[in-house]
């Protein structure tokens, strides 16, 4: 199976572009104030603007107000929403729309709850716990805690980039991976030889 590509938290025009054009299957939006990526909706209109077929455009959100949520899905054509903070699984499923749950993991008990506590979610994004950020850290986790048996669709996250990405897909075979800061030369801004890397990294096996 092949490992899908999501590239998280763009900003610029370019990026979405260069992103595309390497090949990746899902590009992320960060509609989260306390992110250094956090982008409006008037910026996010012109970045969704660009012709990109059969590519995903994900919406990311934290603890949001459901009324945000609606004013953002009003203007931005999202396929998907992701969700980083502590919703539950009756908020997630209000917005009658696919969506992802990140799982900030500490323990394989932790992604054993959220595989019981979101049955309707597309799939798990399994990040590194940290008691101060809600995921963003750049910083990977111990990946053995990962268990062997998981029943749904799983999306590693947390510290991937181009020179370590390529062990991730070839030892743990995720659904996909999401990257932000490993394929950036300052928060926000992407570079595009490190993308092309990362895409590499990630066909390669897969």
């Amino acid at each position: 199976m092949r490992t899908r590509i999501k590239i998280c938290g763009l900003t610029r025009i370019d990026d979405v572009q260069a992103a595309v054009e390497a090949g990746v299957d899902a590009l992320g939006l960060v509609f989260f104030q306390g992110s250094q990526r956090n982008v409006g909706i008037d910026q996010a209109s012109k970045l969704v603007a660009v012709r990109c077929p059969f590519v995903t455009w994900v919406g990311l959100f934290v603890n949001a107000d459901p009324a945000f949520v609606e004013q953002v899905l009003a203007k931005i054509p999202l396929g998907m929403l992701q969700f980083h903070g502590h919703e539950p699984a009756a908020y997630c499923e209000s917005f009658g729309m696919p969506y992802i749950k990140s799982v900030p993991v500490q323990s394989g008990a932790d992604i054993f709850k959220a595989m019981d506590n979101y049955p309707g979610a597309q799939g798990l994004l399994f990040d590194r716990w940290d008691p101060l950020a809600f995921g963003g850290t750049g910083k990977p986790f111990d990946w053995s805690q990962i268990p062997a048996d998981i029943r749904v669709p799983w999306i590693l996250a947390g510290g991937l980039r181009p020179d370590n990405v390529e062990e991730a897909v070839r030892n743990l075979c995720p659904y996909a991976v999401d990257v932000s800061g490993g394929v950036e030369s300052a928060p926000g801004i992407k570079d595009t030889a490190l993308i092309k890397a990362f895409v590499r990294g990630v066909h390669g096996f897969s």
